[in-house]
C-alpha cells in the first residue's frame, strides 16, 4: 500500500492520518497543492484529500481543485481507496455530480453526529462508532467541526452520518470511498492553533478538546486500521 496525501492548504495537515500511517510503516506521501505538481498516481493505491477554507465552487481560483476531482473519480473506478475530509469530503460529493454549497450557519467545534442505520452496517464506521473504552456502540458522539459549506449525497452514494445543523455529515461511495465533512484527522495542537484568530469561545473549546480529544483521538485510530489496511 501507498498512500497519496494532497493538501489544499499548507495550515490543514493530515494531523493523527500521518501518525497512523507513519506508526504502521505504511508508504505515503503528502503533496501541498499550492506548491507542488501531483505526481503519477499509479503507485498509489489510496488517495486522502484534506480540508481548506476555499470552496469547492473556486476551480477558477483554485484549478487544483478540478483535478483532485477527477482523481476522486479515477481512483474508485480502479476499486482504489479514497478519504475525503472537509473540502476532500466536498470535492468527492461535486466529483460525482452532487451539489456543494453554503449551510445555514458555521458548525465549528465540538458537536454530535449521529450514525446513520446504514453507516452502523459499515465496518470502518463501526469502529469509529465504538466507544474505545467500553466497547459499545454509539449512535451518537462529538465530532470536532470546522466548516459553513455543506453538500448533497451524491447519487449512488450512502449516507453514514448526521448532525442537528448538518444532515450530510458523511458517506460512503462504492465499497471504499469515504467523505467525512467533520475533522477525524486534528491533534490538539491543530484544534488550538485553529482557535488562534477565530471569533468563537476559546476558553470552552479548549475546555472541551481537553475533555474530548483522548477518546476522540482512539476513534479516529480505530476507523484507520479499518480503512488503511
Amino acid at each position: 500500500m501507498s498512500v497519496l496525501i494532497l493538501k489544499n492548504i499548507k495550515a490543514e495537515g493530515p494531523g493523527t492520518i500521518e501518525k497512523f500511517l507513519r506508526d504502521s510503516n505504511i508508504p505515503y506521501e503528502i503533496i501541498e497543492l499550492e506548491s507542488k505538481i501531483i505526481p503519477d498516481t499509479a503507485m498509489f493505491d489510496t488517495l486522502v484529500m484534506l480540508g481548506g477554507p476555499m470552496s469547492v465552487n473556486e476551480s477558477d481560483i483554485y484549478p487544483y481543485i478540478t483535478k483532485e476531482e477527477e482523481l476522486t473519480r479515477e481512483f474508485i473506478a480502479k476499486g482504489k481507496k479514497v478519504l475525503g475530509v472537509c473540502l476532500g469530503a466536498q470535492i468527492m460529493a461535486k466529483a460525482f455530480g452532487a451539489k456543494v454549497y453554503k449551510g445555514p450557519e458555521p458548525e465549528i467545534g465540538w458537536h454530535d453526529i449521529e450514525i446513520t442505520d446504514a453507516g452502523l452496517k459499515d465496518h470502518a464506521m463501526k469502529e469509529l462508532a465504538m466507544h474505545p473504552e467500553t466497547e459499545n456502540f454509539q449512535k451518537k458522539f462529538k465530532v470536532f467541526h470546522w466548516h459553513g459549506e455543506t453538500f448533497d449525497i451524491p447519487s449512488g452514494a450512502e449516507r453514514l452520518a448526521k448532525s442537528d445543523l448538518y444532515p450530510n455529515q458523511a458517506f460512503k461511495y462504492g465499497n471504499n470511498a469515504y467523505a467525512f465533512q467533520f475533522h477525524i484527522e486534528v491533534t490538539k495542537d491543530t484544534v488550538y492553533d485553529w482557535l488562534k484568530n477565530e471569533p468563537v469561545d476559546k476558553d470552552r473549546l479548549r475546555a472541551e478538546t481537553e475533555s474530548l480529544y483522548e477518546t476522540y483521538n482512539a476513534r479516529a485510530m480505530s476507523f484507520y486500521k479499518a480503512f488503511f489496511k
